[in-house]
């Protein structure tokens, strides 16, 4: 199968293009892609795989929802030298963790991701959402809190502390089981300013500290590992209010018109975007790097965002963001990033996650099974 790229790069210089082209001529024909399920995913099958099957006839590309597990299973098949992923969407920090740890090859911008349509390199249009050399970052999402409309009285939450006010706001939370945004929500709401959250949480007795406010809704605490899970919780009316994408909450509030509202105090910003394992063969390698450049060039991170509320990440793609591709409304205002939603956000620390990740999940599990 000949390389395509060529045709899907608007704005990329014939020189770079071809050179990427000599040295990829062959492809797989098959390719399996791994995410998070749920709308998320289903905006990537839209936006991503259907056009690019449709210009790869005989093309199989099989779906995985595994990316919570991404680290861990990128480790014991690497260990194992059967790597069965070909590309994979993660958080940045698990991708900074991977490019550290080898696991995840190097991208480079200017000859392997297509230009601007007006010209502007790739590398100048991700900008400084570029965090690591083997990531690349499809859209700006946020966990944030959504809760019951009915089950919350006649004044709503209106804020991330809210969530540890049992008496004002009795019965069930979900949180993600994971210590990330959960401890930087604990410590805030123990008086913690913004800017000191890592300071804080770098310590010894930060973390105690952050546990020890968790320990105040603990028993309320239905714990998370899926997107899915809280907006099923709270159509289901098992929680008064959880954490989840923002994408997901607007799925259920949208799409599904359940009795749910949304809370954007202290929404926590962060990147989602594609890795491509390392040691894949050149013909899988070729297979995921062309799809890569497809996936990520302005039009189709444009296209995503009519699918679910995630802000691109490339600076060109945002004057293309339009109506939702079935509702019909404008998409716009529901982007994490649009100003009223984003007065007081969490501004997540992707490399002071990189760096204390291990250490800190073994320490928030070991509280949650006591």
């Amino acid at each position: 199968m000949k390389f395509k790229s060529v045709l899907l790069v608007a704005g990329a210089t014939f020189a770079a293009a071809a050179a990427f082209a000599e040295s990829h001529s062959k492809m797989a024909n098959s390719m399996t892609m791994v995410s998070w399920g749920g709308a998320y995913q289903n905006s990537q099958v839209k936006a991503y795989v259907e056009p690019y099957k449709a210009m790869n006839e005989g093309l199989e590309v099989v779906t995985d929802e595994s990316s919570a597990e991404a680290v861990a299973k990128l480790r014991a098949m690497n260990e194992t030298g059967n790597v069965t992923w070909d590309i994979v969407d993660v958080v940045a920090s698990d991708a900074m963790r991977l490019c550290d740890e080898g696991l995840a090859m190097e991208i480079d911008p200017d000859t392997m991701l297509a230009a601007a349509p007006d010209g502007t390199s790739a590398k100048d249009d991700f900008g400084d959402l570029l965090v690591s050399d083997c990531f690349v970052p499809q859209i700006v999402y946020s966990t944030t809190f959504g809760y019951r409309t009915d089950m919350v009285g006649d004044t709503p939450p209106t804020t991330v502390c809210d969530i540890f006010d049992l008496a004002k706001f009795p019965g069930k939370r979900s949180l993600q089981k994971r210590p990330i945004d959960n401890m930087e929500w604990a410590l805030y709401c123990d008086g913690v300013e913004k800017d000191k959250l890592y300071d804080v949480l770098g310590t010894d007795e930060g973390v105690d500290r952050a546990l020890a406010k968790l320990d105040t809704i603990k028993d309320s605490v239905v714990w998370w590992t899926a997107g899915a899970e809280t907006p099923q919780l709270l159509a289901d009316g098992e929680v008064v209010m959880g954490s989840t994408f923002n994408g997901r909450l607007f799925s259920a509030i949208a799409e599904q018109n359940q009795p749910i509202g949304m809370l954007w105090d202290m929404q926590s910003f962060d990147l989602d975007g594609w890795i491509i394992p390392a040691g894949l063969s050149d013909e899988r390698k070729a297979r995921a790097l062309d799809f890569l450049m497809f996936a990520t060039d302005t039009q189709r991170l444009a296209d995503q965002a009519a699918y679910i509320s995630y802000g691109p990440a490339r600076k060109s793609s945002a004057p293309l963001v339009g109506k939702h591709a079935e509702l019909g409304i404008d998409m716009a205002p529901h982007m994490p990033t649009d100003p009223a939603n984003a007065a007081n956000v969490h501004l997540y620390d992707y490399g002071w996650w990189a760096d204390n990740r291990d250490d800190l999940d073994a320490r928030f599990q070991a509280w949650v099974a006591q």
